[in-house]
């Protein structure tokens, strides 16, 4: 044994003093053209290619390696049994400064296995001290840091494109899941805010999901898969050649979760929200200004547009004396908004405001040329009274979607005992469900209604469900009578305009002559009264 390690010392020098020779004697450039050398041999007898990402490109931030470091952050945490197969085993933690999530990633010059398309690939992250740094003006990190990836020379031309734009998306995906959403309105006046942008934001952290969303199941079902197939609906939406936005409105009494609704929206889409406040804007240029300065995947609000701007019925208003529209472009009626609107939802008299937007302009906004500045853009309005809305305004292509926002209903009522008061199904007693359920409809409570008996009484469940069924069966009682009242006012209606119907034919009868005019019977009824009177008197 000692022999054999005498023999491999000896034999370690000699290999030592052979490369001390071979540097001394080879230059350099033959040494580099040998390696060369080397290295293509190499590939031409492997059957893998190899890419690089460097994290820094000359002095710029590589954005695939970033987007390569989420990407396999997102693969290295999953927990699906496909994923888990492919992961490596040592993995680095961080955490930001402030921040909740934890961000998995892969350890200095370790390996991950991925699969695409049927296609395994090979990640590694490889990490080497940088050489000592010249003056530069920009400082470099300490350490050269990059990924490669291994692809099988047969499946290159299949997957590396397809897979890279894969990656690309997904992450993406991923920062704007991890970044905090904004929601945004519209600056006062039109001005502008130090970076030359008219809407000023605030973070946006409304808890609202469909989850706690209380609405009818089946209707919250088919609104979540609207939606899903709205944001995946890219090609879709190219091969037929329509603008890839959508619309909805959503209707119904105060208090049903309208507001609810959009922020459950834009939590389960991950979009930011552009509330836009119309009677801000001044004309049809500013709106469209507006609308050029929002981003993609975003939802724009116009809460109330009813009350913010006057685009009632222009039917309606031609019945009044107003403009007439036959034969007119659709949309084309000129309403001024809010505080200068006169006669409009807010009109004082001493305001100076001179607001033009013109529904024409409202219409170019959500469904004209302008609409397709951008991609992937949710238009939402909300009104509590659908009526009064322009025909205009409702039509597919502009609204495409209308949600009516009811009252509480049985399903909803279960939804707001789950969140308030922690039950599920089955640790109610059935009698009571029974008797909730008995009177829910007629109650016509809304979940705004409902919320607020189950919150002041949260902490005693019991208690809160004995208020919650006397506040619905006072509410159903006091439904019953006011529809008592309005039936018999109907009939007492009736009944006076059978009689008036009753006055206005008796003077045929008593005149004797048949007349073709009202006021021919109303003076042959005078006269005939008269004549009567004169003979009682001589009788």
């Amino acid at each position: 044994m000692k022999e054999l390690w005498t023999t491999m010392a000896s034999l370690m020098g000699v290999l030592a003093l052979c490369q001390t020779l071979l540097h001394t004697v080879t230059p350099p450039e033959l040494r580099f053209a040998l390696l060369k050398l080397f290295q293509r041999l190499f590939n031409c007898f492997s059957t893998y290619c190899y890419y690089e990402i460097t994290e820094i490109d000359g002095v710029n931030t590589n954005e695939l390696y970033n987007a390569v470091q989420l990407y396999l952050s997102s693969s290295a945490s999953s927990t699906t049994p496909s994923a888990a197969a492919t992961s490596s085993n040592r993995l680095s933690l961080t955490r930001g400064l402030n921040s909740a999530a934890i961000t998995f990633g892969l350890a200095n010059n370790d390996r991950l296995a991925d699969v695409f398309n049927g296609v395994s690939v090979i990640w590694e992250h490889i990490v080497t001290p940088r050489q000592s740094q010249t003056f530069s003006w920009r400082p470099l990190p300490e350490e050269k840091r990059g990924f490669t990836l291994r692809i099988n020379k047969r499946d290159k031309t299949q997957i590396l494109e397809a897979y890279l734009d894969f990656i690309t998306e997904k992450a993406n995906e991923i920062r704007r899941k991890n970044q905090d959403r904004l929601l945004y309105t519209n600056s006062r006046g039109g001005s502008l805010d130090s970076r030359g942008h008219p809407w000023e934001s605030v973070p946006f952290k409304h808890p609202s999901t469909f989850d706690t969303l209380a609405m009818d199941p089946a209707k919250k079902a088919e609104i979540m898969s609207d939606l899903r197939d709205f944001a995946d609906g890219q090609a879709f939406y190219k091969r037929t050649g329509r603008a890839w936005k959508r619309g909805y409105l959503l209707y119904g009494p105060p208090g049903t979760g309208k507001s609810s609704m959009i922020a459950a929206m834009a939590n389960f889409l991950g979009y930011d929200i552009y509330d836009l406040e119309l009677t801000e804007v001044n004309t049809n240029s500013e709106l469209r200004k507006l609308l050029m300065k929002t981003s993609s995947k975003s939802i724009i609000v116009i809460e109330d547009i009813d009350c913010s701007i006057n685009l009632t019925n222009r039917k309606k208003s031609n019945n009044s004396g107003g403009r007439n529209s036959s034969g007119s472009f659709d949309g084309g009626s000129d309403m001024r908004t809010g505080p200068g609107a006169p006669g409009g939802p807010c009109d004082p008299e001493n305001s100076g405001n001179s607001n033009s937007i013109t529904l024409s302009g409202l219409l170019n906004f959500t469904d004209g040329l302008w609409s397709c500045c951008g991609s992937e853009r949710i238009f939402v309005f909300t009104t509590n009274h659908i009526e009064k809305l322009d025909p205009a305004l409702l039509r597919s292509g502009r609204m495409d979607m209308h949600v009516f926002m009811n009252y509480c209903s049985f399903p909803s009522l279960k939804i707001l005992l789950k969140n308030y008061l922690g039950y599920e199904d089955g640790d109610i007693e059935t009698e009571i469900l029974t008797k909730l359920a008995e009177v829910i409809d007629e109650a016509e409570m809304t979940p705004a209604d409902i919320s607020e008996v189950l919150i002041k009484n949260r902490r005693d469940n019991d208690k809160a469900l004995r208020e919650l069924l006397e506040a619905l069966r006072t509410r159903a009682e006091k439904k019953r009578l006011v529809n008592r009242r309005r039936r018999l006012e109907a009939e007492v209606e009736e009944i006076a305009e059978e009689e008036e119907k009753r006055a206005l034919d008796s003077p045929k009868e008593v005149g004797g002559v048949a007349t073709g005019g009202g006021d021919e019977v109303e003076v042959n009824y005078k006269k005939g009264g008269k004549e009567g009177e004169e003979d009682n008197g001589i009788n």
